[in-house]
């Protein structure tokens, strides 16, 4: 009895110990494994994207102004700002003022009466009693007066002022009852679809920029965003704004009009040297950029130079090797030395 008694005591000791054994070669067998997703670091420097700013302005023959051809009064004001308008259709609507009439009416009295003096002239040649000068200089005489009798006739015939093409009226600065000069503007009309867009660039990125690169042109409204090109590029610097100036031609049936306000970004190509990753690779410590490469499954830290970069990728100037394979899922649970597994 005594031994079978030993033996039931110590039965579940031994079963014990044969447990805690088992756990313990387990706990040191068993080490942190990160599962984690990887890309590879490739040759070249990542292209940076410029975000620009600017608005609609009309081509430069899309402006398109309305004058007063003499002095003349506003009557009516047919289509304001903001209308769109068909070819010959009415803008603004003028009348001569008392001024104008007068001086129609005397330039047609004069006209009349220098008629009046060629044939008196020529009477008197064909009868021998003046020269062929003096025919002559009624004849200029004549012609004179009569064309600035046709000029008074075309201008108070054209005081109703139409649109020259179809667009939109985008100024009409006059008013019913002004008083306008000869030439005094009464009116500007954009052409339709003749419209192109002014950013402001930096000017150290305008220098990157070439005509024929591609802008890509944000989406407002329900409008979808849409692609053109750069059409030229001015360095020289606004003095107000501190920027210089891209211009960019709209492909046609765009629906954007002059005055609308625009977001494009432009890719710029970075000639600098260097190996591009995707920007979900680069992480921070205190302020020092760094990434996990990983080789032979196990990921090693490695603190990164960046150059300025924008978009998806970064470009990396001193701490890796194209070809390395960084994480760029997984990193930020993982230490130096840590073993990993793909995904």
């Amino acid at each position: 009895m005594d031994a079978m008694n030993r033996w039931s005591i110590l039965a579940p000791l031994l079963l014990l110990g044969a447990c805690s054994g088992s756990g313990d070669a387990g706990d040191t067998a068993a080490q942190p494994v990160a599962l984690v997703k990887l890309a590879p670091a490739t040759q070249g420097a990542a292209p940076r994207q410029l975000t620009v700013y600017g608005a609609a302005e009309p081509g430069p023959a899309g402006k398109m102004s309305l004058a007063a051809p003499a002095e003349s009064k506003v009557v009516a004001i047919d289509a304001p700002p903001g209308t769109a308008v068909r070819a010959g259709q009415t803008v603004v609507r003028l009348a001569p003022s008392a001024v104008t009439r007068a001086d129609a009416a005397k330039a047609a009295s004069d006209a009349a009466a220098a008629d009046k003096a060629l044939a008196r002239a020529l009477r008197l040649r064909s009868d021998g009693l003046s020269s062929d000068a003096d025919v002559e200089a009624a004849r200029a005489a004549a012609a004179s007066a009569n064309a600035l009798k046709a000029s008074f006739s075309d201008r108070t015939g054209g005081l109703t002022l139409r649109a020259p093409a179809a667009g939109i009226v985008d100024a009409v600065p006059v008013v019913i009852g002004d008083l306008l000069q000869p030439g005094a503007a009464v009116a500007s009309v954009t052409r339709t679809g003749d419209v192109r867009v002014k950013f402001g660039i930096d000017p150290d990125g305008a220098r990157s920029v070439r005509p024929g690169m591609r802008l890509h042109i944000a989406g407002v409204g329900s409008r979808p965003p849409i692609d053109a090109l750069v059409e030229s590029v001015s360095v020289a610097v606004d003095a107000q704004t501190r920027l210089a100036s891209l211009y960019a031609r709209l492909p046609a049936g765009s629906g954007i009009v002059a005055g609308e306000a625009l977001t494009a970004t432009v890719e710029l190509p970075d000639t600098s040297a260097g190996i591009s990753v995707p920007y979900a690779a680069l992480l921070d410590d205190a302020g020092q950029p760094y990434v996990f490469a990983v080789a032979g499954g196990v990921a090693h830290r490695r603190n990164v130079t960046v150059a300025p970069s924008s978009g998806d990728r970064v470009t990396i100037t001193q701490g890796l090797r194209a070809g390395d394979r960084v994480v760029v899922e997984g990193g930020t649970a993982l230490e130096d030395g840590m073993k990993v597994r793909t995904r």
